[in-house]
């Protein structure tokens, strides 16, 4: 993608995590404030910019500067002295004293202590302003003493609805507090197609947090809407992340789909090509505060060269539908594409049409930062299968279940993948050597062996026998119809190393403490009547573990306080696949916890009707 129309600041990085400067300079509570800045900036005649901690050109690449008189750039630090800054080269800050500017302009959050160190420097009657120009309110944050707190930023976008018969519904647990938070409060803005923000208020959640279009709309007074739902966490704990499960439903169709990855990445891949009876349409939604130029996203077939762009502007938080076909009208499933998204946006949506119905699902992020690693071959030796991906197989009588790997790191040219199916009672059924899976020519997989219990779980392995290279960052992409009614859903993920007290890289990975995670946590929405909860449970083995799993379902009403506790067993390399309604016949809940001190269990939710309507995604955990 062209430089200029990527955007030029650090977001997220797997060495580093996320970038709270970024959230703080792309808050859409502080975009007002920041066009004010920029104006009295404009206005204040020759202007300095001093860049003490490094923030000036992540300020620039999201604010344009272009109309500023700048008369100069200055650091703090000697060993930056004549680099680029802004186009020009950086001076040091010693020598601010002759410049004869009116405005000096501190990139910095907190500057009151560097304003202070360079005061006797200001040239006689210039103005000094910082980004504290731009803060959010006090009582949006979580930490009022150090602004740049990770936890000042614990955000996150949801895609948002009720227009043309269909809801939303988002839930999640107030889980915070669990890592010392008190008095957690929501504070949400919900934006319309066009950007605008259309409501704003705030949530106090004791146990479960429910936000239903239905209800906002109607609280608000709102007209039909599809956009943006922007949540801030103040009183977050332990981590900035805002996980939530979100069904869409209406007439036909039902579906649901996760949290969106907070931090807009440059790439995402895994957008299926249509079938010839299906539309796909693209979700593009602005995240950030200025528009997106023109030129900025695109999209190519898997494996192939060509980039085709959008050649219109998308304005700040703005939704947009972009159907698949406009770029490549002869595309078909099992193709699928790739997205360059410049970091211009959070972890989209897709949406499939098909006879009347719709279903939502996300592409995920495609890594830039991955090389081959030789030794992945040689985990055998200590990991078994290694890294795997497990999914459901769903009742056979009922379901029909297929995948499709999905490469996923912009450096993957090969999979060496084979596909292993087991029952639920932890045998192995069948197994099928995919061999080195060239990139543009990923094969649909959906004939899968009888399972004598019915159902059971595929894993997605890494097959060494003709050799190739991996990274680890195996995914695909798992569609499930029902035989009868038609309906369809389908998820996607990524491999992990799974239940080895063994650690390498961060794997098995942990939610918290250090690896290796061998206990689950998981959480499980409950769907209003008259929907029904379905969940999948998986216990995925890379080597050898515990015999069974010892795991606990906790129904939980919505100020958290606990109605009801039941223990299953899942044999190991198994699973189970349930309705609450079975495990809790006659109870009422607001949300489940599945709990295992034994083991790390991969999860499955989703809601059915008794009109055979029904979704399916990948549950969360903290």
């Amino acid at each position: 993608m062209p430089g200029m129309r990527q955007l030029r600041i650090e977001t997220f990085s797997n060495a580093k995590g996320g970038n709270a400067f970024y959230k703080a300079v792309t808050h859409p509570k502080t975009a007002p404030a920041a066009r004010a800045l920029l104006a009295r900036l404009a206005r204040g005649g020759p202007v300095a910019v001093y860049d003490p901690l490094g923030f000036a050109e992540g300020f620039a690449a999201v604010w344009d500067l272009g109309g500023l008189d700048l008369a100069g750039c200055f650091v703090q630090d000697v060993e930056r002295i004549g680099e680029m800054l802004l186009g020009q080269a950086a001076r040091p800050v010693t020598e601010l004293a002759g410049s004869g500017v009116a405005t000096v302009f501190v990139a910095a959050f907190d500057a009151e202590r560097l304003v202070q160190h360079i005061a006797h420097l200001v040239p006689r009657g210039a103005a000094v302003l910082t980004l504290d120009e731009m803060r959010l309110p006090a009582e949006w944050l979580t930490n009022r003493r150090l602004y740049l707190d990770p936890l000042n930023f614990a955000t996150n976008f949801a895609f948002f609805r009720d227009e043309g018969g269909l809801h939303t519904r988002l839930v999640t647990a107030n889980y915070w507090p669990g890592y010392g938070g008190k008095g957690t409060e929501v504070r949400c803005l919900l934006f319309d197609a066009r950007g605008d923000v259309v409501a704003e208020w705030a949530e106090r959640p004791e146990g479960v947090l429910v936000l239903d279009s239905r209800e906002i709309r109607a609280r608000f007074d709102l007209p039909p809407f599809t956009g943006q739902l922007f949540l801030h966490i103040v009183g977050a704990a332990g981590h900035d992340i805002v996980k939530y499960a979100l069904d869409t439903w209406g007439g036909e169709s039902l579906s649901c789909t996760h949290d969106a990855n907070s931090w807009p990445a440059d790439f995402y891949a895994g957008l299926p090509a249509p079938r010839d009876d299906e539309r796909v349409v693209l979700w593009l939604q602005n995240s950030h505060p200025v528009a997106i130029p023109k030129g900025a996203i695109g999209l190519n077939l898997m494996g192939r060269d060509t980039v085709k762009t959008l050649d219109r502007e998308v304005p700040p938080f703005a939704s947009l539908p972009l159907d698949v076909a406009a770029f490549f009208p002869g595309a078909r499933w099992p193709q699928q594409l790739e997205i360059e998204a410049g970091r211009w946006i959070v972890r989209p949506r897709y949406e499939i049409e098909r006879a009347g119905r719709t279903r939502i699902s996300h592409p995920n992020v495609e890594r830039t930062d991955l090389r081959a690693e030789p030794r992945i071959a040689e985990l055998r030796n200590h990991f078994g299968k290694g890294f795997l991906l497990p999914a459901p197989v769903l009742p056979q009588r009922e379901w029909r279940s297929a995948l499709l790997p999905t490469p996923m790191a912009r450096g993957q040219k090969e999979l060496p993948i084979a596909a292993i199916w087991y029952d639920a009672s932890g045998k192995e059924a069948g197994r099928r050597v995919l061999g080195r899976v060239p990139r543009a020519e990923c094969p649909l997989v959906d004939e899968a062996p009888a399972l004598p219990s019915g159902y059971g779980h595929v894993e997605l392995v890494y097959d060494f026998s003709d050799g190739g290279e991996a990274d680890g960052w195996l995914h695909a992409l798992f569609r499930y119809e029902r035989n009868e009614s038609g309906h369809a859903a389908e998820t996607s993920f990524g491999a992990h190393i799974f239940n080895t007290v063994l650690t390498w890289k961060g794997e098995p990975q942990s939610y918290a403490g250090r690896p290796p995670g061998l206990s689950t946590r998981l959480f499980l929405r409950i769907g209003e009547a008259p929907n029904d909860t379905i969940c999948h449970l998986i216990y995925p083995v890379s080597s050898t573990w515990n015999e069974s799993s010892e795991t606990e379902l906790v129904l939980f009403d919505s100020r958290g306080r606990e109605q009801a506790r039941e223990r299953v067993r899942i044999p190991r390399s198994g699973s189970i696949f349930f309705r609450v309604s079975e495990i809790f016949p006659g109870k009422s809940g607001a949300y489940a916890m599945v709990r295992d001190t034994t083991c790390r269990l991969f999860g499955y939710h989703g809601l059915i009707d008794q009109e055979g309507r029904f979704s399916l995604d990948h549950m969360f955990g903290f």
